[in-house]
C-alpha cells in the first residue's frame, strides 16, 4: 500500500511538471496529443500520458539488477537527445559533408592545445604548490599573486591579455602559442591547488622518518611524497583536463581553427548553424567520454597499490 501511494505522489508530480512546462507544445505534444483536443485540454492530456510512461518506466526498472538499469536508462536519454535532435528537421546531408572536416582539423587543433596546455599547467601548478608550501616570503607571495589573479579573472580576458596585450610591450605571439598560454596559466592557479592539498594530505610523520633517514628535502619530496599525493592529485587533475578540453574553445576568438571556430564558420556559411553547434557539441561530448575512460585506467593503476 505504501508502495503504491508513493507511485501514485510521484505520478501526480510529474503530471504537474509536465503540465507546467508544456510539453505538449512540442516534439512530445505533436507525438501524444489525443485528436480532437486543444489548448489546456490537450496540454493536460500529453502530462497525464507522460506522467504515466514516466512512472511506469522507473517501476519496471526497479525489477532489474544495478547495471541493467544503468544500461537501459543511457539508452532511454540518448534515444530521448536524438528525437530531440530530429525535432530541428536538420539537414544529416550538410552535416555528413562537414564532420569529417570538423574531426581532422577542429578536433585535433582542440586535443593538441588542451594536451599541451595541460602539460604545462602541471609543471606550473607544481611550482605554485611548492612555493605556496615554501617558508620562502618572495616565492610565496609570487605564487599567491599569481594564483589570486589568474583564479580571481575570467579566461577569456585572460586570452585577450596575452594575445593582445603582450604586442604592445613587442612581445609577438602567435594565436595558437597564446591560447596555449592562456589555458595553461589560468588552469594552472587552480591546479597549484589541488597540488599544494595533495602534498598537504601526506602525513607530516613521512618528511620526519625522510629526515631521520638522512635524505636531504627535495629528494624526500620527489621519492616520498610526490609518489603518494600522485593518487590524490590525479583525480582532480582529470577533472580539470576535462573541463580544458571545452574552454579550449575560447581560443576561437583570436581565429585558431579549433573545433568550435569551425563549427561557427562552416555553420555560418550556408546557414546552418544549429547543424554545426549539435555535431560540435557531440563530438565535445564523445572527447570528453575518452578522456574519462582513460582518467579512470591512470586512476586504477595508481591505485594497485591501496588493494594489496
Amino acid at each position: 500500500m505504501a508502495g503504491a501511494k508513493r507511485a501514485f505522489a510521484f505520478f501526480l508530480a510529474a503530471a504537474v511538471v509536465f503540465f507546467i512546462f508544456n510539453v505538449a507544445a512540442g516534439f512530445f505534444g505533436q507525438l501524444l496529443a489525443p485528436a480532437g483536443l486543444s489548448g489546456l485540454a490537450a496540454r493536460g492530456a500529453v502530462a497525464i500520458v507522460l506522467a504515466l510512461i514516466f512512472t511506469g518506466n522507473i517501476a519496471l526498472l526497479r525489477l532489474l539488477p544495478f547495471w541493467p538499469q544503468v544500461i537501459i536508462v543511457w539508452l532511454e536519454l540518448l534515444l530521448l537527445f536524438l528525437a530531440f535532435f530530429a525535432s530541428f528537421n536538420l539537414s544529416y546531408t550538410f552535416i555528413l559533408t562537414r564532420i569529417g572536416f570538423l574531426i581532422t582539423q577542429g578536433a585535433f587543433t582542440t586535443v593538441y592545445i588542451s594536451l599541451a596546455a595541460i602539460v604545462l599547467a602541471s609543471i606550473i601548478a607544481l611550482v605554485g604548490a611548492l612555493a605556496r608550501l615554501s617558508n620562502n616570503g618572495f616565492a610565496y607571495a609570487i605564487a599567491g599573486f599569481y594564483i589570486s589573479f589568474f583564479r580571481g579573472t575570467p579566461l577569456l580576458l585572460q586570452v585577450y591579455l596575452i594575445y593582445l596585450g603582450l604586442p604592445q610591450l613587442g612581445f609577438i605571439v602567435d594565436a595558437v602559442p597564446s591560447g596555449i598560454a592562456a589555458l595553461s596559466l589560468c588552469y594552472g592557479a587552480y591546479m597549484a591547488e589541488i597540488f599544494r592539498a595533495g602534498i598537504q594530505a601526506i602525513p607530516s610523520g613521512q618528511v620526519e622518518a625522510g629526515t631521520a633517514l638522512g635524505l636531504k628535502r627535495g629528494l624526500i619530496m620527489r621519492k616520498i611524497i610526490l609518489p603518494q599525493a600522485i593518487k590524490i592529485i590525479i583525480p582532480p587533475t582529470g577533472n580539470q583536463f576535462i573541463a580544458m578540453l571545452k574552454d579550449s574553445s575560447l581560443v576561437s576568438v583570436m581565429g585558431v581553427w579549433e573545433l568550435m571556430f569551425l563549427a561557427r564558420t562552416q555553420g555560418r556559411a550556408e546557414f546552418k548553424n544549429l547543424e554545426m553547434l549539435i555535431t560540435a557539441a557531440l563530438i565535445y561530448w564523445i572527447l570528453s567520454a575518452v578522456f574519462e575512460i582513460i582518467q579512470a585506467r591512470i586512476e586504477h593503476h595508481y591505485r594497485k597499490g591501496d588493494r594489496r
